[in-house]
């Protein structure tokens, strides 16, 4: 080693070739900060592609298959038992809401995709309460809905020919709506659309049919559609308004008294021929036995008993010429319409000659009718538990 190399060497300075080495490792340097700064640029933008993937699986998956991810819905059949109910003007969001949250689906979006996919059928679902399991798959939830046939409604069936009280009973045990609430509502007559001719009474205008009611609806919501119906009935059949209850009148006693369709017109005209002539046969007297069992409030016999027939109220028709004052029962849409619409005849009387299957006989003269009455009195007495 030379004087000179040493004392480059101890006062610091590089050898000749040192500039060389050092720009050779600031190379390898720089070299190493670019793989590092791709390598983290590869990792972010496959963090991010996995990220996105992730998230944007479920809407890709439905886009292109058309259903919905297994994240979303549940693997079915479902299991145990749910009521769902479908309220009137529901929408398939407030419909897919109502399903999650009693579990019957596992998400909104698995509902909605199953509608989506089938709108007809979505658009006919009825409002109504529903069985369903827990644990659904959304598919299989939409289809039962589909169908009208799973539906729990509770049904109210009214017949022909009820008087009031009845009605409210009927009603009351089918909807669990107490028979105090419809006495309660029955009061307050002008909020249920009862025509003024009425004259504040409900006999005649609870129209008889099906109606699905729940505890849910009030009795008054009830009995207005009910009122609603008869007037709907009463226009049906080209009635006018000023002749409404005179029509439910007539009626109500041809519900009373006939037991098949085929009579009802006739019945009708027996009851007009009586009132447009007080000087006939009857002397404008109707004498019609369901006007008197409508007095006593009781059924289940033909006929009625002399006493019942000498009573003072206005509907007793054996001593009051003319209609009664209102309607006895609830008349269905075949009495009104024969009210309306009476055949042509001469008859003033008419007999069910056997009640079991409604056969009715009718007559012009009294001897006539007096023939028909000794028949229904022979079917009484082989049927003394009915007269």
């Amino acid at each position: 080693m030379s004087q000179n190399h040493l004392d480059t060497t101890i006062f610091g300075e590089p050898p000749p070739d040192e500039p060389r080495r050092r720009r050779h490792r600031r190379r390898r340097r720089g070299k190493g900060r670019r793989i590092v700064t791709i390598l983290v640029a590869v990792v972010l933008v496959g963090g991010a592609a996995a990220t996105a993937f992730t998230l944007l699986k479920p809407l890709v998956s439905s886009l292109v298959g058309g259903g919905t991810s297994e994240a979303e819905d549940f693997p079915g059949p479902g299991e145990g038992e749910v009521q769902v109910t479908v309220k009137a003007g529901d929408s398939g969001e407030a419909i897919a809401t109502a399903l999650k949250a009693a579990g019957v689906v596992k998400t909104r979006t698995a509902y909605l995709n199953a509608s989506a996919a089938d709108p007809e059928q979505s658009a006919k679902i009825q409002a109504g309460t529903y069985s369903l399991r827990k644990g659904m798959t959304a598919a299989d939830a939409f289809a039962m809905l589909s169908d009208p046939g799973n539906r729990a409604v509770l049904r109210a069936t009214i017949p022909e020919g009820l008087w009031v009280n009845e009605i409210f009973a009927r009603l009351s045990k089918a909807t669990g709506v107490p028979v105090k609430d419809y006495q309660a509502a029955a009061k307050n007559t002008a909020a249920l659309g009862l025509p003024e001719s009425a004259k504040g009474r409900l006999d005649g205008y609870l129209f008889p049919s099906s109606y699905e009611f729940d505890d849910k609806v009030p009795a008054a919501t009830q009995l207005k559609q009910m009122v609603a119906m008869t007037l709907a009935e009463l226009k049906k059949a080209g009635v006018q308004p000023g002749d409404y209850n005179r029509i439910l009148t007539v009626a109500s006693i041809i519900e009373g008294e006939v037991n098949g369709d085929a009579d009802r017109a006739k019945v009708a005209r027996v009851i007009e021929n009586r009132l447009d002539d007080p000087n006939g046969p009857t002397i404008g007297r109707l004498q019609m036995d369901s006007t008197v069992h409508y007095i006593e409030q009781k059924r289940g016999r033909a006929g009625t008993s002399n006493e019942a027939r000498n009573s003072d109220s206005p509907y007793n028709t054996y001593k009051v010429q003319g209609l009664p004052p209102g309607p006895i029962n609830s008349p269905g849409a075949a009495s009104i319409e024969a009210a309306a619409a009476p055949a042509d005849g001469p008859w003033f009387y008419f007999v069910a000659v056997n009640p079991d299957t409604g056969e009715t006989k009718f007559a012009v003269t009294q001897a006539e009718h007096d023939a028909n009455v000794r028949e229904f009195n022979e079917w009484c007495s082989n049927n003394k538990d009915k007269c």
